[in-house]
């Protein structure tokens, strides 16, 4: 098959989707990379399920039953876009069904493991009903998981599915849909497939681990964090069959949308700026101290924006960060949710100084977007981090990213004081406090030198778009596809 200049079919099947539900960069990924590959001229179709809080207007478009076990369940199908350019768009297909979808928020419920095969049921079944077939399901993360193990081991023997190819992307391996044995009766399979060479793991039935085995190609969001889950460090207990898989997996970093994030765009900041006028960076952290109470003060602030969790290295800022303000007069602002301590240790630290921390615990995009463009550096010393949006994002804004250089961080921020011609952040390798300390009194240094309005240019003008992930996409769907119909 000659797939050089064909246009691909692609179904994208995704549990959030920006802007419909989020919680946090998968929604972003689901939002933007199907747009991207729509405007190099794919056919890109999206799936999620229709959560409680989303009233944007829906066609209808069909509806079918789904065998859930012993019963059968509704499965109706409704329709919207996302608009792309010009009179492009994607269409996104929304999973309709009162009894499993219509409820706050969108995980963190006892049935999530029938929810989500239902949605990987819905995902084979509607694609006759929407004439559609697509070339690539692009499933991701282990919400998806079992559609791979549906695909393969049931629907492909029927001529519409056969060639169908799958690729299964790890968004974060930590949250892998481990759920007891049971669930498999929610599969109506013939055959028994809770063995260790299938879906079994560590007597659990595992979504994660139905992607990793049946589908045709995995990636994950950066070849450096494809590389560390291959060790018992990063591997989660999965370092076994990734490296079984090992020649079927591969990295890519993400990108995001640079319409979406952008600061010129001055109804999202208090004033906009680019490149060629990066002094208004200033004028931003200027009205936001002004804004949140903090101190009017020319000393770096340092944000921190993400969740709240072991997995951010948030304890080696919460050690050191006292000393920075007493001995350098920084100013922090924190903004998220997640475990209660975090939210305790900052809430004590604010009580503490509140001329100069802020926190906002509570998930906001307008708030992040002045956050990244007042603020100096952005902090992410993480413990692991497959990708990692918030520094690409940081970069966007010109504020300096000050990270550990895991995952995607090590693939995307190059430390300034060991390449000052590419440099464009700081970053440290061991987890360590003092080795964090170290790192973020170098940045503070630069910070006080006429170099750091360079760096500031040089973030601004670097390029963390969509467009160069998106072609290694359209590559990796070949390969995948390629493999397929050997």
């Amino acid at each position: 098959m000659n797939l050089s200049n064909k246009q691909l079919k692609v179904l994208f099947v995704s549990a959030e989707v920006d802007p419909f539900a989020k919680t946090g960069g998968l929604a972003d990924v689901a939002g933007s990379l199907p747009k991207e590959l729509t405007l190099l001229g794919q056919d890109v179709r999206v799936l999620m399920p229709r959560y409680k809080s989303i009233d944007t207007e829906l066609a209808y478009v069909a509806d079918f039953p789904v065998e859930m076990g012993e019963r059968k369940e509704t499965c109706v199908i409704k329709e919207s876009c996302i608009p792309v350019s010009g009179s492009k768009e994607v269409k996104v297909y929304f999973l309709e069904n009162y009894h499993y979808y219509y409820r706050d928020g969108i995980y963190c419920y006892q049935d999530d493991a029938q929810r989500f095969i239902m949605l990987c049921k819905a995902a084979l079944e509607m694609l006759p009903y929407i004439d559609f077939k697509p070339d690539i399901i692009h499933c991701n993360d282990w919400h998806t998981g079992p559609l791979c193990l549906l695909l393969k081991e049931k629907y492909a023997k029927h001529d519409f599915y056969k060639d169908i190819a799958t690729v299964y992307t790890i968004h974060n391996l930590e949250y892998q849909g481990n759920f007891s044995a049971d669930i498999c009766g929610f599969l109506n399979l013939e055959e028994d497939f809770f063995t260790y060479d299938k879906a079994e793991f560590y007597g659990m039935f595992s979504f994660m681990k139905c992607g990793l085995v049946y589908s045709d190609k995995i990636n994950t969001v950066s070849k450096q964090y494809a590389q560390e889950i291959l060790s018992t460090a990063y591997g989660e207990k999965m370092e076994g069959i990734l490296n079984k898989r090992k020649k079927d997996l591969f990295g890519i970093v993400n990108g995001i949308s640079y319409e979406e994030f952008d600061p010129g765009k001055n109804e999202d900041l208090y004033k906009g700026y680019d490149s060629k006028c990066p002094w208004n960076k200033k004028e931003n952290k200027r009205k936001f101290q002004k804004e949140f109470g903090l101190a009017k003060s020319d000393a770096p602030i340092l944000a921190v924006i993400t969740r709240l969790t072991h997995q951010k290295g948030l304890e080696l800022i919460l050690g050191c960060i006292d000393r920075f303000i007493k001995e350098k007069d920084i100013q922090l602002t924190v903004l998220g949710i997640g475990d209660e301590y975090y939210h305790n240790s900052f809430k004590e630290l604010q009580k503490k100084y509140p001329d100069n921390v802020a926190v906002f615990l509570e998930f906001n995009q307008k708030l992040a977007k002045k956050i990244y463009a007042s603020a100096d550096m952005f902090l992410m010393p993480s413990r692991f981090e497959p990708c990692g949006l918030g520094q690409i994002i940081s970069f966007r804004y010109g504020t300096i990213p000050v990270v550990r250089a895991t995952g995607g961080l090590a693939e995307t921020v190059i430390d300034y004081d060991k390449d000052r011609k590419n440099g464009n952040g700081f970053s440290f390798t061991e987890f360590d406090e003092k080795e964090f300390e170290d790192t973020l009194n170098r940045a503070i240094q630069v910070y006080c030198s006429q170099e750091w309005e360079e760096l500031v240019v040089r973030a601004l003008e670097s390029d963390f778009s969509w467009k160069k992930p998106c072609i290694k996409y359209l590559d990796l769907y070949k390969i995948a596809l390629e493999h397929k119909n050997r």
